[in-house]
């Protein structure tokens, strides 16, 4: 199976965020994937766009974000979320799970990417951020 690739792109602007649904289903249909598995794609997907769009490009309707999905084969799905930000160090990101972070109300995102997806990277350049996923289907 030839690999296929979409890209889409998206304003920094919360809005935005709305599309991430469409976006997800057809992607989840591609790939056949379950409920569950969908599930965790649109959590993935709506965190990343949302860590793009408030923390990359820091809500610049100039700036936008995107998003590229690439069916490798009939299992796996790798997903990228490009910003025009300038970056972080994620050795620095806080535990989530420590006492003393429970209660913050941010500082989760990448914790729960890693959580969902079947594995997390990152790529700093001078133009921008891309952090990218895959998710592998279980069945």
């Amino acid at each position: 199976m030839a690999p296929k690739t979409f890209r889409h792109e998206l304003t920094s602007e919360l809005a935005s965020l709305s599309r991430v649904e469409v976006l997800v289903d057809k992607a989840a249909g591609l790939m056949g994937f379950s409920e569950d598995e969908r599930d965790n794609l649109a959590i993935a997907l709506t965190e990343a766009a949302g860590n793009a769009i408030v923390h990359g490009n820091k809500l610049n309707p100039d700036k936008k974000i995107v998003i590229l999905f690439r069916v490798k084969d009939k299992k796996t799905l790798e997903v990228s979320v490009r910003d025009q930000g300038s970056g972080f160090n994620p050795d620095a990101l806080m535990d989530p799970t420590r006492p003393e972070n429970l209660l913050k109300e941010s500082g989760r995102g990448i914790f729960i990417l890693k959580t969902l997806m079947d594995d997390v990277r990152f790529d700093f350049s001078k133009s921008g951020t891309t952090l990218s996923f895959t998710i592998r289907k279980k069945s």
